[in-house]
């Protein structure tokens, strides 16, 4: 997995400060991270990373949290610009929605970077896992665990191109199997609450339904909560790595039986990292894929972001 170990990070910004022909930082950097939300452990891992290197390298950080609101996100990307940012780093809650953000910042000579979730526009640099192996793993896993046979159904989100490419790689693994058949895709939201009343209609409407994808952990914990109290035969797969999955994924005979694995605090030290090297004049990567890994049972011991 390609990542930086928080060692390596500061070594990595040395280098940049003598590439840029400096001794020393003349002036503060002053980064600004725009994130879908912050009701959700992954994100907060992401912000606690950012806070814990910003702090390493004297760098003034602004955050905000769009709670999926794609018009607060741009009015929060705005703020940070005038408050003179030299780095845009956006987790966008609508990858063509924030389109204008990304022209904007790019237009003030701010260096952009996406993390997590592409965003439209001129970006520097992309960063986030690899969604399309997500999905295929998990669907993968959820296959075999069935023999190869059943109805299952998808568990769906927001319109952003890491859950469409989730999704794409889940399909991709059921169509290798005749015998399975993908029944219904519906929309949770990507939270607990709304995935829970989902699942509770998938259950009701398909009662022979056999397995689950969730496209992310929160969701899934709505839909296992969904299953267990509904009595159903039913295996759920995600992805994610959220610390509750894995207690989840743990326990005997659950339901919830895998999730694809994510870095996020890898993914925004990796992100911080390529945008201090463009912001100091290097060439950077369009793209930066970052490994997904499996979790079930027989590794989920010990296992954390």
């Amino acid at each position: 997995m390609f990542s930086f170990t928080k060692k390596a990070l500061p070594i990595l910004l040395a280098g940049g400060m003598l590439f840029a022909g400096q001794s020393t930082i003349a002036k503060q950097i002053v980064i600004g991270a725009s994130f879908q939300e912050m009701n959700n452990e992954y994100f907060v891992s992401m912000k606690e990373s950012l806070e814990q290197a910003a702090n390493d390298i004297g760098a003034k950080v602004y955050i905000s949290d769009a709670r999926h609101d794609v018009s607060k996100q741009l009015n929060d990307v705005e703020d940070m610009l005038q408050k003179k940012i030299d780095i845009l780093l956006i987790n966008p809650t609508d990858s063509i929605g924030v389109q204008s953000a990304v022209m904007s910042a790019h237009k003030a000579g701010v260096v952009v970077v996406a993390i997590d979730a592409q965003a439209e526009g001129p970006l520097d640099s992309f960063v986030g896992s690899e969604n399309y192996d997500a999905g295929l793993q998990a669907g993968e896993y959820l296959a075999k665990s069935l023999g190869g046979k059943g109805k299952v159904a998808i568990l769906d989100g927001i319109p952003v191109v890491p859950i469409l490419e989730r999704v794409r790689g889940f399909e991709d693994a059921i169509k290798k199997h005749p015998e399975m058949k993908i029944v219904t895709k519906q929309n949770g939201k990507q939270e607990r609450a709304m995935a829970l009343t989902v699942t509770e209609n998938m259950l009701q409407s398909t009662p022979d339904l056999a397995g689950i994808f969730s496209v992310n952990d929160v969701g899934a914990l709505g839909a296992l909560a969904a299953i267990e109290s509904n009595g159903a035969k039913v295996k759920l797969v995600s992805v994610d790595g959220h610390p509750e999955a894995i207690k989840e994924v743990l326990k005997p005979n659950s339901p919830f039986i895998a999730t694809s694995a994510q870095y996020p605090r890898d993914q925004m030290r990796i992100a911080l990292g390529i945008a201090l090297a463009r912001h100091w004049g290097a060439e950077v990567p369009k793209t930066i894929p970052v490994k997904v890994k499996l979790i079930d049972s027989s590794n989920a011991q010990g296992f954390s972001w």
